[in-house]
């Protein structure tokens, strides 16, 4: 989704990305409506088959109106699917995720859609994009989903208390959001000044990112702080894959530098445990 829409740039992005080595790629038809996955369809143009490619859909917009609305609905998917399928230029999505979701939703019938398309070949596996405990259980339980994406960090560890939960259910956990809009990034703490300018992010007040920023980047030595922030996320079994985003090749290039050196050592991620909050989600949980 930070891609942007100049052409030529986010055609260069993801072509980079392929000969880097990345091989997962995560659009929705909601990104710049629709353009998003138009140009990821382009940029795959003859390289289809070296990525798994996922979107996503669920929210419905009209032309020329500013504003979406939510429908989950059996019509609603397995009309959007074909023009996911339209604009990424391919004949099959490897997953396709259900971007949002209530409680109140009609769980059975989006299920049914899922279902069916997958039985049809329109998609290989389906999942959901929720950190919503109630709406995640309902999913686990009722369907056959092989993944969840939540947004997951040093600085987010709302999720951690699912993690075995999906682990021992087979659901793999696609962490979104591993760098905390840049503040886990080595230049965290200037972004910390000026993107942030004194706001909270999260549980934590500016003045304990300040803080703790500095420690984070301590605990392991002089591994990057993206490196510690992408490999945290990765410790548990059930995290699948971290989904950094880029708007930029040097974005692009950093990221996957960080991810390819060491992983943790057990030492360092129970102290990084240690130092950050153990966050919950309060609500959507019945």
């Amino acid at each position: 989704m930070s891609l942007g829409t100049e052409e030529t740039k986010a055609i260069d992005i993801v072509k980079r990305a392929l000969d880097l080595g990345i091989n997962y790629l995560d659009t929705a038809d909601l990104y710049d409506f629709g353009q998003n996955e138009e140009l990821v369809g382009r940029a795959l143009k003859g390289e289809r088959d070296k990525v798994v490619l996922a979107t996503k859909a669920g929210n419905k917009w009209t032309q020329g109106k500013k504003d979406w609305e939510w429908d989950p609905s059996k019509q609603h998917i397995q009309s959007a699917v074909k023009d996911s399928l339209r604009r990424l230029q391919t004949d099959y999505i490897d997953l396709y995720q259900l971007h949002g979701g209530t409680i109140d939703d009609p769980t059975e019938e989006t299920i049914e859609a899922f279902e069916e398309l997958k039985k049809e070949g329109y998609i290989r596996e389906y999942g959901i994009s929720s950190i919503r405990p109630n709406v995640i259980k309902q999913f686990v339980e009722k369907s056959s989903i092989v993944s969840v994406m939540m947004q997951y960090s040093l600085l987010d560890t709302r999720p951690e208390e699912w993690l075995d939960y999906l682990h021992e259910n087979n659901v793999s956990v696609i962490a979104r959001g591993p760098l905390a809009k840049g503040l886990l990034s080595d230049n965290g703490l200037s972004k910390l000044q000026d993107k942030f300018n004194g706001k909270d992010f999260l549980d934590y007040s500016h003045e304990e990112l300040e803080n703790l920023l500095p420690n984070l980047m301590n605990v392991t030595g002089e591994k990057p702080l993206q490196t510690t922030a992408f490999h945290y996320c990765l410790a548990h079994p059930a995290v699948a894959s971290v989904i950094p985003g880029a708007s930029s090749n040097e974005q692009l290039e950093a990221n996957v530098d960080a991810i390819k050196k060491n992983a943790l050592s057990k030492e360092e991620y129970v102290t990084l445990k240690e130092i950050v909050k153990q966050s919950y989600y309060d609500s959507h949980r019945d």
